[in-house]
């Protein structure tokens, strides 16, 4: 023991010269203990007397050669200036602070340093144009994105001699692309994406052939694809995406053979997919375009490939059935793509996303698929699918989201389905499904989403729906059900749905324990006896449907924000009314608010005028903020409380709060303002896109309350599911404001289609499908509990995920609105309480289109000035929907609340106009 504490003492003193010997010159040290009084974050770690030991200090031997101050809330550039005097400096990492301005005397300072190589000043404040770059003879990398930095690019780089990685991405530049990068032919990654950047993509990039990286997504470039870029012999991404790309996707790709990926979507490529084209690329991405022609058979074969997404084209014929075996995720929805499904598919083992829906695939599902077993997303929706349900999707084990809707799927419900443990989401609604619910499926512990409806389902349902503890919805309306109702799970809130069935006796008590449902849909049965009390007494009742049932007596009193509907029930009387300045609160004839999204649908140019006057829950129409005068974000925002509302597994990977906030720092993200909300797009490193909405609390209308407490509140308006209103699915919380997360609608806003895009003509289809699309978003919040407000209904807070597809957004909670601190835009809040007519109508050259539309359809051969011709012309069968379409229009503008159609029946009606 003598020996080890003599030799423990010898090598302890041996090693404090050693020490003392590697701290860094004094003149080192005082610079960074200067600098250290100037930063007040808690992060910066200065403990010790050797700064080298400090976090975010690199020395190489008694030298400082690398300085991070990322995430310090600097907002001064005389730090940096001081850092510059550290004259053994390789590395500056000032990254996400609050520096604004053009640190000139910074740069002239730094560019004296003949060993800087790594200048990073990324996610700051900076303004004006790019600063001219003097000195920094060896400069390889210098990053000034996500910053305000504006105007043309033309000699400010000159100067680096030495360049390789350049990224200048979320700026405000403009003009033409930059072709004067630096007088290094050696550059390797140029990223310019997400600036406004125009014109064509400039041959004179060819003088850096040594490009692995180019990205110019996010600007306005049109024209093809140059021939030229085959010259980029070492390139190895290559991304495009979100311009105005048009012409053929070029032949020359596929003999590139170092790259590997390869994203243009969200542009106008026509033409066929060239043959070879994935023959050296891990992901391709040509979505949101308008490709023609069929899928090439060797498209999907390399091995190295790994994600394909070709959604949202014009593509038809079959799926190639050679595919690789390397692929993780496949995305053909929305085409008119037909055959069968590949059998090969299921030689996939680590397929995680298989996306067909919107197609005109036939046959069945292939047996083969249950060998997926890493399948997280299974969705093929919406095509002519039949036969039976394999037993072997029982054996994906990872999936989470199973949605075969509308399709002509036959035989049973395959109890093997209730071996999946994570499945969140059930669709199997609009097939041909017969025989019993099987008892498993209901008892799903994650299951949150089960839809049935529309089959031709029989017995009685199973009494393990009890324990299904996460079930927000269900859905087994239209079905040959009968039997006695089982105790329903408690958690069940969105809705409830038993409609037209078979079942019959007293309404049970048992849903009495239901305290947090919405909508109770139990029309079209053989329910007898009265009405029960506790219906009445239900504080989140929002909607119930009594149609057409046996039912008698006196109905109970309900509460103003309750819609019952009970025609078809002959000894079934309304309570008598109580003398009240208000009317009734319960009656066959509820006011309902105004749909003029059908005047919308046959106006078309109009459009955007008419469709602010639809009014669902608020009294007035609100006025917007134009996006022109968005100005740019002050400060980073610092993130206080993050939750997930959702509880698909998919969005929980997906979501990176961090990368989010960096995503709404910056004006050139916005997508869409509304007169309270700013929505922008974010773009999460996994790939995904989401449209995150800041809740402009300026305003003063909005109640933030305790952290707590306003969560509380979004996980109820998260618990909302309809694919025709955008849902939060998660939330952050910061000092200031609010920030909720939605899945991202690419398509931009309805406004955008109608009056500034040239590129896509919203033909009758497509606008038919969107008003449809609109009242049914409608007449699902109409169902809302808490209740739910539309702040502000127009052309410019419709979003489309595709041409058919609308999502209403602009939704709160009554709850988060604090009328008596309106500013005059907000005056009275109804919620779905009741309802207020609307305010100042929609006009147009300062006619009221409602109006002018109702003194033309008056006259005698006036449609043809009313309709568009445009459309009218194209044939005698839309011509007569279109009239039948303005007809509903009318009868939803009509002066008398009364007299406007509720808008359940304006849904129906459009569905009969088809």
């Amino acid at each position: 023991m003598a020996f080890s504490s003599s030799f423990f003492i010898i090598f302890i003193s041996s090693i404090i010269p050693l020490a003392l010997s590697q701290l860094p010159p004094q003149n080192q040290i005082d610079i960074i203990k200067t600098i250290s009084k100037n930063i007040s974050s808690p992060s910066w770690n200065t403990t010790g007397q050797n700064p080298c030991f400090w976090k975010g200090v690199t020395c190489t031997g008694n030298s400082i050669t690398g300085i991070s101050l990322s995430k310090l809330g600097i907002s001064s550039t005389g730090i940096l200036t001081d850092l510059c005097k550290i004259d053994s400096l390789q590395s500056v990492d000032v990254s996400n602070n609050q520096i604004s301005g053009t640190p000139d005397r910074f740069l002239n300072d730094c560019g004296k340093l003949n060993v800087l190589k790594v200048l990073d000043i990324s996610m700051n404040r900076l303004t004006g144009p790019l600063p001219t770059f003097s000195g920094f003879p060896v400069l390889e990398s210098l990053d000034l994105s996500s910053n305000s930095l504006v105007g043309v690019i033309d000699f400010q780089l000159d100067g680096l001699v030495s360049l390789k990685n350049l990224n200048l991405s979320k700026n405000f530049f403009s003009g033409n692309v930059p072709t004067r990068l630096g007088k290094n032919p050696g550059l390797r990654q140029l990223q310019l994406s997400s600036n406004m950047f125009s014109g064509l993509i400039p041959a004179e990039l060819m003088n850096y052939t040594n490009l692995i990286l180019l990205d110019l997504s996010f600007n306005n470039l049109s024209g093809s694809i140059p021939t030229t870029l085959e010259n980029f012999t070492k390139l190895q991404t290559l991304i495009l995406s979100a311009n105005r790309l048009d012409g053929e996707v070029p032949q020359f790709l596929s003999r590139m053979p170092t790259l590997s990926r390869f994203s243009a979507n969200q542009n106008s490529f026509t033409g066929a997919i060239p043959p070879g084209l994935t023959q050296y690329l891990k992901i391709l991405d040509l979505s949101y375009n308008r490709l023609a022609g069929p899928i090439p058979v060797d498209l999907l074969s390399p091995q190295k490939l790994q994600y394909v997404d070709l959604m949202n084209n014009n593509l038809i014929g079959e799926i190639p059935t050679n595919i690789s075996l390397s692929l993780l995720r496949l995305r053909l929805s929305a085409n008119s793509l037909n055959g069968s499904i590949p059998s090969s598919i299921g030689k996939l083992p680590d397929l995680t996303y298989l996306e067909l829906e919107g197609n005109r695939l036939i046959g069945s599902i292939p047996l083969e698929l249950e060998n997926c077993v890493k399948l997280t997303l299974l969705n093929l929706a919406r095509n002519l699918l039949q036969g039976p349900l394999p037993k072997g999707l029982g054996k994906l084990l990872q999936l989470v989201v199973l949605k075969l809707p509308g399709n002509r799927f036959t035989g049973e419900i395959p109890p093997e389905i209730s071996q999946l443990p994570n499945l969140s989401t059930i669709d199997l609604s609009w097939n041909s499904l017969t025989g019993n619910i099987p008892s498993g499926i209901t008892s799903l512990r994650r299951l949150s989403i089960l839809n049935l409806g529309g089959n031709i389902l029989n017995g009685s349902i199973p009494a393990s729906i009890t324990g299904s503890v996460s079930l927000l919805e269900l859905q087994l309306g239209r079905n040959m059900l009968g039997g006695d109702i089982p105790r329903m799970p408690s958690s069940l809130q969105i809705a409830l749905n038993l409609s037209n069935n078979h079942f019959s006796g007293h309404i049970p008590s048992t849903l009495s324990s239901l305290i947090g449902l919405e909508v109770l849909d139990l029309s079209n049965n053989q329910f007898s006896g009265e009405v029960p009390t506790f219906l009445g007494q239900s504080g989140s009742l929002t909607q119930l449907l009594l149609s057409n049932n046996n039912l008698s007596g006196t109905l109970p009193r309900f509460n103003s924000w309750t819609t019952v509907v009970y025609d078809g029930n002959n000894d079934l009387k309304a309570p008598t009314p109580i003398p009240s300045p208000s009317p009734p609160i319960v009656s066959r004839r509820k006011r309902s608010p105004a749909i003029l999204v059908t005047i919308v649908a046959v106006v078309g140019a109009v459009l955007a005028v008419v469709i602010v006057a639809v009014v669902l829950v608020v009294s007035r129409r609100f006025y917007r903020v134009d996006d022109e005068n968005q100005g740019s974000e002050e400060n980073l925002p610092q993130v206080i409380d993050g939750h997930l509302i959702t509880t698909d597994s998919i969005h929980k990977s997906s979501i990176d709060f961090t990368r989010a906030m960096e995503a709404v720092s910056y004006p050139l993200n916005v997508i869409m303002n509304s007169r309270f909300s700013t929505y922008y797009k974010a773009l999460m490193p996994c790939g995904m896109s989401y449209c995150v909405k800041k809740l402009n609390w300026s305003d003063k209308i909005f109640q933030l309350g305790s952290h707590e407490k306003f969560g509380q509140e979004l996980q109820i308006l998260g618990r909302l599911n309809n694919s025709r209103v955008m849902i939060p699915l998660a939330y952050v919380l910061t000092a200031d404001n609010a920030y909720l997360f939605y899945e991202h609608a690419h398509m931009g806003t309805l406004f955008d289609f109608l009056h500034k895009s040239s590129d896509y003509a919203l033909d009758w289809t497509c606008r038919y499908s969107i008003a449809l699309g609109v009242a049914q978003g409608l007449s699902f919040l109409h169902g809302c509990s808490d209740p739910i407000l539309l702040l502000d209904l127009s052309t410019k807070t419709i979003l489309l995920k595709s041409l058919t597809e609308p999502q209403i957004a602009d939704i709160e909670l009554c709850k988060v609105i604090d009328p008596s601190k309106s500013t005059g835009s907000l005056s009275t809040v109804a919620g779905s309480v009741g309802y207020i007519h609307p305010g100042k109508p929609a006009v147009s050259a300062g006619t009221e289109l409602a109006k002018w539309v109702s003194s033309k359809s008056a006259q005698d051969d006036a449609w043809e000035q009313i309709l568009d011709s445009s459309l009218s012309n194209t044939s005698v069968a839309v011509r007569s929907q279109m009239l039948s379409v303005l007809k509903i229009a009318q009868a939803c503008v009509s002066v008398s609340p009364e007299a406007r159609p509720k808008m359940k029946n304006v849904v129906r009606m459009l569905l009969n106009a088809r």
